[in-house]
């Protein structure tokens, strides 16, 4: 599963900056074509819920997808043998 923030919904509340507990979404710096300013994404493997979900049977953390009241932040499935890199922190 990969993060992804849909910048066609984000209205650029930042909210999702403000609860990740891995600090994987930082404020954005550029307008997007609708003038908004959308939070950008800092090394999303460092989300090791999302990432090791399918391989350990955890549960996602979900904090930035609850939080979000447009529904922006979303996982998607990985295609087959696409690369990734993958950070474990302790």
């Amino acid at each position: 599963m990969k993060l992804v923030i849909d910048e066609g919904r984000c209205k650029g509340c930042n909210l999702c900056t403000m609860v990740c507990p891995y600090r994987i979404f930082q404020p954005g710096t550029i307008l997007n074509r609708r003038g908004i300013v959308v939070p950008v994404l800092d090394r999303p493997e460092r989300c090791t819920n999302c990432r090791l979900q399918k391989l350990h049977g955890r549960t996602l953390c979900g904090m930035c997808q609850m939080i979000c009241p447009d529904q922006a932040v979303r996982w998607d499935e990985e295609r087959l043998f696409e690369r990734h890199r993958m950070a474990i922190e302790f």
